[in-house]
């Protein structure tokens, strides 16, 4: 084991959590689960491993992510959805960290799902992310979707070995659900930051998106599914421009979005 707490947000996760948390236990001897209200067994899987549980009421990504991290009993903080596992290389490239430095985050590579089928290819193929991280120096910023790492300007970014593997969805029908979610939280965002929806991103942008996914980002490469993911792409990119639009001209139409957890993909 070694110094690091892992973080989870989980809501209604039990189909997906035991994979997560079993790599996780790998890792460490600290697994923080922050629930927001789960009426299924996800806890009861949680808790056959061992894990910390706290059920607390959902206020954002960023701000559950940042709940967890105080909830810590480490400073230095893995951050994982339910749907993600790290695999045998990245848990070995963690085992031979040192950690010695609290200005350094780990930049880790991500095998991302459609199905049972790993995307090699798109944006899905060439996604990463830093999820490891002390937290005397590095937070979440606590917006409503998008969540980001705040870092002091004197962070260094290093990568590791091996892939967390992200199980983003079952099927298409999953994935059009989790986009129109992100589509309104992401409109809503937009509003409150004073973004305008006009032309260029209306039509252009979602093309664009499009476009770099499936040919510039050689996504045709994938087959059926990296068809399915730019034909997202490019719907969701509209959609969210079209509900700011709808916002910005009619505010007393704003649509409501439900308080739930959608693990992000």
């Amino acid at each position: 084991m070694i110094p690091v707490s892992i973080v989870i947000i989980t809501k209604n996760e039990a189909d997906l959590i035991s994979r997560c948390v079993n790599n996780a236990k790998l890792i460490s001897d600290d697994v923080v689960i922050v629930d927001s209200g789960s009426t299924d067994h996800t806890l009861d899987v949680a808790s056959g491993y061992g894990c910390r549980i706290f059920n607390l009421p959902w206020d954002g990504y960023g701000a559950n992510k940042n709940k967890g991290i105080k909830l810590a009993k480490y400073d230095w903080i893995l951050s994982l959805d339910a749907d993600e596992a790290p695999d045998p290389d990245l848990i070995k490239s963690l085992h031979s960290l040192k950690l010695e430095e609290p200005a350094m985050v780990y930049d880790i590579k991500f095998h991302s799902y459609f199905g049972q089928k790993l995307i090699r290819f798109g944006s899905w193929g060439r996604d990463h992310h830093i999820r490891l991280f002390n937290r005397k120096s590095v937070k979440w910023s606590e917006t409503m979707v998008h969540e980001k790492l705040i870092m002091p300007e004197n962070t260094t970014v290093r990568k590791l070995k091996g892939h967390i593997h992200h199980y983003s969805v079952k099927n298409l029908a999953e994935y059009n659900r989790k986009c129109n979610y992100y589509a309104k939280l992401s409109a809503g965002q937009y509003l409150r930051d004073g973004k305008k929806a006009g032309i260029i991103k209306l039509y252009i942008s979602p093309l664009f998106g499009f476009m770099k996914n499936y040919l510039f980002y050689l996504g045709f490469l994938d087959g059926r599914e990296g068809w399915k993911i730019a034909k997202a792409t490019l719907k969701n990119t509209h959609r969210k421009y079209q509900l700011l639009n709808q916002m910005e001209v009619h505010p007393h139409k704003k649509e409501a979005v439900k308080d739930n957890l959608a693990v992000e993909y």
